[in-house]
Protein backbone atom coordinates (compact mmCIF):
# COMPACT_ATOMS: atom_id res chain seq x y z
CA UNK A 1 0.00 0.00 0.00
CA UNK A 2 0.95 3.40 -0.66
CA UNK A 3 0.02 6.95 1.78
CA UNK A 4 0.25 10.38 -0.18
CA UNK A 5 0.49 12.79 1.88
CA UNK A 6 -0.15 16.28 1.10
CA UNK A 7 1.47 19.06 3.20
CA UNK A 8 3.14 22.34 3.58
CA UNK A 9 5.46 20.72 6.26
CA UNK A 10 6.84 17.76 4.21
CA UNK A 11 9.82 17.77 7.21
CA UNK A 12 7.12 17.24 10.18
CA UNK A 13 7.09 13.24 8.38
CA UNK A 14 10.88 12.74 8.68
CA UNK A 15 11.76 11.60 11.92
CA UNK A 16 8.14 9.75 11.67
CA UNK A 17 9.16 7.80 8.32
CA UNK A 18 12.65 6.88 9.60
CA UNK A 19 11.74 5.28 12.96
CA UNK A 20 10.27 1.97 14.63
CA UNK A 21 8.14 -0.25 12.54
CA UNK A 22 7.24 2.45 10.02
CA UNK A 23 10.87 2.14 8.52
CA UNK A 24 10.65 -1.59 8.60
CA UNK A 25 7.83 -2.02 6.65
CA UNK A 26 9.36 0.39 4.13
CA UNK A 27 12.21 -1.35 4.08
CA UNK A 28 10.35 -4.60 3.40
CA UNK A 29 8.05 -3.07 0.74
CA UNK A 30 5.45 -3.32 2.22
CA UNK A 31 4.25 -0.20 2.16
CA UNK A 32 5.21 3.10 0.76
CA UNK A 33 5.07 7.13 2.01
CA UNK A 34 5.54 9.52 -0.41
CA UNK A 35 5.42 13.05 1.13
CA UNK A 36 3.95 15.94 -1.46
CA UNK A 37 4.86 19.29 -1.01
CA UNK A 38 1.73 21.46 -1.57
CA UNK A 39 3.81 24.50 -2.38
CA UNK A 40 5.54 22.84 -5.58
CA UNK A 41 2.25 22.60 -7.05
CA UNK A 42 1.66 26.64 -6.60
CA UNK A 43 2.04 28.49 -10.07
CA UNK A 44 3.35 31.93 -8.77
CA UNK A 45 6.47 33.00 -7.87
CA UNK A 46 5.73 32.97 -3.91
CA UNK A 47 4.36 29.34 -3.75
CA UNK A 48 1.29 30.72 -2.09
CA UNK A 49 -0.93 27.90 -0.77
CA UNK A 50 -3.56 30.52 1.00
CA UNK A 51 -5.30 33.40 0.98
CA UNK A 52 -7.70 35.63 2.75
CA UNK A 53 -11.74 34.35 3.28
CA UNK A 54 -14.05 36.07 0.62
CA UNK A 55 -16.63 37.44 3.44
CA UNK A 56 -13.88 38.55 5.90
CA UNK A 57 -12.58 36.84 9.11
CA UNK A 58 -9.77 35.90 10.68
CA UNK A 59 -7.01 33.58 9.53
CA UNK A 60 -6.06 32.68 5.99
CA UNK A 61 -7.93 29.76 4.24
CA UNK A 62 -5.94 27.45 2.29
CA UNK A 63 -6.44 27.64 -1.68
CA UNK A 64 -8.03 24.96 -4.02
CA UNK A 65 -5.67 25.21 -6.96
CA UNK A 66 -2.43 23.69 -6.01
CA UNK A 67 -4.48 20.97 -3.87
CA UNK A 68 -6.60 20.08 -7.11
CA UNK A 69 -3.25 20.41 -9.37
CA UNK A 70 -1.37 17.69 -6.42
CA UNK A 71 -4.14 15.42 -6.49
CA UNK A 72 -3.97 15.41 -10.31
CA UNK A 73 -0.32 14.43 -10.85
CA UNK A 74 -0.78 11.46 -8.05
CA UNK A 75 -3.21 10.31 -9.97
CA UNK A 76 -1.68 10.91 -12.98
CA UNK A 77 1.93 9.20 -11.69
CA UNK A 78 1.24 6.63 -9.29
CA UNK A 79 -2.85 6.06 -9.32
CA UNK A 80 -5.13 3.66 -11.31
CA UNK A 81 -8.34 4.85 -10.71
CA UNK A 82 -10.30 3.16 -8.62
CA UNK A 83 -7.57 1.87 -6.73
CA UNK A 84 -7.50 5.30 -4.60
CA UNK A 85 -9.14 7.02 -1.11
CA UNK A 86 -8.50 10.72 -1.02
CA UNK A 87 -9.22 11.62 2.59
CA UNK A 88 -9.11 15.21 3.71
CA UNK A 89 -8.43 15.43 7.02
CA UNK A 90 -10.28 18.25 9.23
CA UNK A 91 -12.14 18.45 12.52
CA UNK A 92 -15.18 18.31 10.61
CA UNK A 93 -14.78 15.26 9.63
CA UNK A 94 -16.49 12.03 10.67
CA UNK A 95 -14.23 10.16 13.26
CA UNK A 96 -11.22 7.96 12.88
CA UNK A 97 -11.99 4.28 13.85
CA UNK A 98 -10.74 0.94 13.54
CA UNK A 99 -12.95 0.00 10.90
CA UNK A 100 -11.91 2.68 8.88
CA UNK A 101 -8.52 1.19 8.96
CA UNK A 102 -9.80 -2.03 8.26
CA UNK A 103 -11.64 -0.66 5.28
CA UNK A 104 -8.64 1.19 3.71
CA UNK A 105 -6.54 -1.96 4.36
CA UNK A 106 -8.75 -3.97 2.65
CA UNK A 107 -10.12 -1.98 -0.43
CA UNK A 108 -7.43 0.32 -1.41
CA UNK A 109 -3.73 0.57 -2.60
CA UNK A 110 -3.54 4.07 -2.08
CA UNK A 111 -4.40 6.36 0.62
CA UNK A 112 -4.07 10.14 -0.26
CA UNK A 113 -4.39 12.51 2.60
CA UNK A 114 -4.95 16.25 2.44
CA UNK A 115 -3.46 17.68 5.42
CA UNK A 116 -5.41 21.05 6.04
CA UNK A 117 -3.82 24.12 7.87
CA UNK A 118 -4.83 27.61 8.61
CA UNK A 119 -8.57 27.98 9.49
CA UNK A 120 -9.24 25.40 6.84
CA UNK A 121 -9.67 24.62 3.18
CA UNK A 122 -11.54 26.38 0.25
CA UNK A 123 -15.21 24.22 0.64
CA UNK A 124 -14.76 23.64 -3.03
CA UNK A 125 -12.33 20.79 -2.51
CA UNK A 126 -15.00 18.27 -1.41
CA UNK A 127 -15.90 17.97 -4.71
CA UNK A 128 -12.34 16.25 -5.16
CA UNK A 129 -12.32 13.77 -1.94
CA UNK A 130 -13.69 10.46 -0.97
CA UNK A 131 -14.55 11.51 2.61
CA UNK A 132 -13.54 14.04 5.11
CA UNK A 133 -12.05 12.25 8.51
CA UNK A 134 -11.11 13.84 12.30
CA UNK A 135 -9.35 11.99 14.60
CA UNK A 136 -11.91 13.20 17.31
CA UNK A 137 -13.55 16.05 18.99
CA UNK A 138 -10.79 18.54 19.00
CA UNK A 139 -8.68 21.07 16.68
CA UNK A 140 -5.20 20.42 15.69
CA UNK A 141 -3.00 22.99 14.11
CA UNK A 142 -2.98 20.79 10.88
CA UNK A 143 -3.99 17.13 9.68
CA UNK A 144 -0.10 16.44 9.63
CA UNK A 145 -0.53 14.46 13.08
CA UNK A 146 -3.90 12.92 12.16
CA UNK A 147 -2.06 11.58 8.64
CA UNK A 148 0.11 9.65 10.97
CA UNK A 149 -2.14 8.34 13.05
CA UNK A 150 -4.17 6.85 10.59
CA UNK A 151 -0.81 5.63 8.46
CA UNK A 152 0.08 3.84 11.65
CA UNK A 153 -3.32 2.16 12.18
CA UNK A 154 -3.81 1.32 8.96
CA UNK A 155 0.17 -0.11 8.19
CA UNK A 156 -0.05 -2.35 11.71
CA UNK A 157 -2.81 -4.44 9.73
CA UNK A 158 -0.66 -5.54 6.55
CA UNK A 159 1.16 -8.72 6.74
CA UNK A 160 4.29 -8.78 7.43
CA UNK A 161 4.41 -5.04 9.41
CA UNK A 162 3.99 -6.40 12.44
CA UNK A 163 5.41 -9.81 14.92
CA UNK A 164 3.08 -12.44 15.27
CA UNK A 165 2.52 -11.22 19.24
CA UNK A 166 0.98 -8.01 17.90
CA UNK A 167 -1.52 -9.73 15.17
CA UNK A 168 -3.10 -11.86 17.97
CA UNK A 169 -3.50 -8.89 19.76
CA UNK A 170 -4.80 -6.80 16.78
CA UNK A 171 -6.71 -9.87 16.06
CA UNK A 172 -8.16 -10.05 19.44
CA UNK A 173 -9.35 -6.36 18.92
CA UNK A 174 -11.24 -7.39 15.13
CA UNK A 175 -13.75 -9.86 17.03
CA UNK A 176 -14.50 -7.17 19.61
CA UNK A 177 -12.99 -8.88 22.50
CA UNK A 178 -11.28 -7.52 25.37
CA UNK A 179 -8.27 -5.65 24.36
CA UNK A 180 -6.14 -4.78 27.47
CA UNK A 181 -4.74 -6.46 30.31
CA UNK A 182 -2.14 -5.48 32.98
CA UNK A 183 1.19 -6.86 31.94
CA UNK A 184 4.51 -7.09 34.27
CA UNK A 185 7.98 -7.61 33.23
CA UNK A 186 11.47 -7.69 35.61
CA UNK A 187 11.93 -6.84 38.98
CA UNK A 188 9.47 -9.15 40.21
CA UNK A 189 9.18 -6.58 43.47
CA UNK A 190 9.40 -2.88 42.77
CA UNK A 191 8.77 -0.98 46.41
CA UNK A 192 5.88 -2.40 47.63
CA UNK A 193 4.90 -3.63 44.50
CA UNK A 194 4.72 -7.42 43.17
CA UNK A 195 4.02 -9.19 40.36
CA UNK A 196 1.15 -11.53 40.69
CA UNK A 197 1.99 -15.00 41.83
CA UNK A 198 -0.13 -16.23 39.07
CA UNK A 199 1.83 -15.09 36.20
CA UNK A 200 4.86 -16.54 38.29
CA UNK A 201 3.53 -20.22 38.36
CA UNK A 202 4.03 -21.39 34.79
CA UNK A 203 0.12 -22.35 34.47
CA UNK A 204 -0.42 -20.96 31.17
CA UNK A 205 -4.13 -21.83 31.87
CA UNK A 206 -4.58 -20.14 35.05
CA UNK A 207 -2.55 -17.13 33.49
CA UNK A 208 -5.48 -17.26 30.36
CA UNK A 209 -8.07 -17.42 32.82
CA UNK A 210 -6.67 -14.38 35.05
CA UNK A 211 -5.77 -12.05 31.92
CA UNK A 212 -9.65 -12.95 30.82
CA UNK A 213 -10.72 -11.74 34.33
CA UNK A 214 -8.45 -8.66 34.60
CA UNK A 215 -8.94 -7.98 31.20
CA UNK A 216 -10.47 -3.98 30.13
CA UNK A 217 -13.16 -4.50 28.04
CA UNK A 218 -13.77 -2.18 25.19
CA UNK A 219 -16.44 -2.57 22.25
CA UNK A 220 -16.01 -2.72 18.44
CA UNK A 221 -14.77 0.52 16.96
CA UNK A 222 -17.19 1.73 13.87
Amino acid sequence: MTFHIITIFPSLFDSFMQESLIKKAQEKKRIAIVIHNLREYTANAHKTVDDKPYGGGAGMVMKIEPLVAALAEIRKKYVKTGSERIILLSPAGKQFTQRHAETYRKKYTHIIFICGRYEGVDARIKKYVDEELSLGPYVLNGGEVAAMAVVEAVSRLIPGVLGNKESLREESWNKGDALEYPQYTRPEKYHDQKVPRVLLSGDHAKIIEWRKKHTKKRKKCG
